[in-house]
């Protein structure tokens, strides 16, 4: 009986295998460290890596709880092997997400007259309180943000980086988290792209162009929004979802910002009592 050439070199079990790769790189493990972890023969690991032998579901399942991968990436992995994805990915509009979005509410509200954010995981700016729409406006003399994501807003000259006085600390930290977020999901296409888009907006230091493995980023980092006299500064909280069994769930997070100072909480209220 002929074999063909897709019998001869099947592309799901090497598409997998370079995904393993990459990830087992990202998380600087060998392929000792990784057998040992998942209790799998250095030998089988080797053959899933280089197509020689197709994993099970159970043993990807294994191999992406030792690595750490999102449930984003986890479905990734076990398509790439031939297998449907286990979890599930549900927009957070949809009934189905109707307590989650109720619980998420519940939050920016209370956050009032201060501002919260519900970013995912390339900080695109899901939802936000009424809040951040007034100190936004306030500091951007009521223009419009042009980008609904907070690191093109940052990054863009023409956008809120203008107003941010300790621009260049807040966007070194921002930059930062990316270049992580990039080396640790290796596999995340749109990560690596908002980080080239990104780092070619005008005057954007050269030492944020790498990543620097031995920064050690500050407890606790003000950001500082400046108009005329007035400042601004805040310091954020981060608030996910503990044990998320979908796609959404582990992507998003709550971001809340408390004033340092009280003239930044007078400011605050001053612009609620006056919407």
């Amino acid at each position: 009986m002929n074999r063909t050439a897709a019998s001869l070199s099947p592309p799901a079990a090497s598409h997998v295998g370079v995904l393993l790769r990459e990830w087992r790189a990202s998380r600087r493990l060998s392929q000792l460290d990784l057998a040992l972890e998942a209790d799998i023969s250095t030998r089988h690991l080797s053959c899933v890596e280089t197509g020689k032998a197709q994993p099970s579901r159970e043993l990807l399942a294994r191999l992406a709880h030792v690595l750490d991968m999102p449930l984003r990436e986890h479905n990734a992995l076990l398509v790439a092997a031939g297998f449907a994805p286990v979890y599930p990915e549900s927009d957070i509009r949809t009934p189905a997400m109707s307590q989650v979005r109720g619980a998420i509410e519940a939050i920016l509200r209370q956050q009032e007259p201060y501002p919260a954010f519900l970013l995912n995981r390339h900080w695109d700016i899901l939802m936000a309180n009424d809040a951040a729409l007034r100190v936004n406006r306030f500091v951007m003399r009521g223009k419009e943000s042009a980008h609904a994501n907070m690191l093109r807003q940052f990054f863009d000259p023409l956008d809120f980086r203008q107003v941010v006085a300790n621009w260049d600390e807040v966007a070194g930290n921002l930059i930062h988290h990316l270049h992580n977020e990039v080396a640790a999901s290796p596999s995340d296409a749109r990560a690596r792209a908002l980080l080239d888009e990104v780092l070619a907006y005008p005057d954007v230091p050269a030492r944020m162009r790498v990543r620097d493995l031995g920064a050690a980023p500050s407890p606790l980092l003000t950001t500082v929004l400046r108009r005329d006299e007035h400042e601004l500064r805040f310091f954020s909280t981060i608030t996910t979802f503990g044990t998320p069994r979908d796609v959404t769930l582990d992507d998003i997070h709550v971001e809340c910002c408390f004033p340092v100072d009280d003239a930044t909480a007078a400011l605050c209220r001053s612009l609620a009592a006056d919407a």
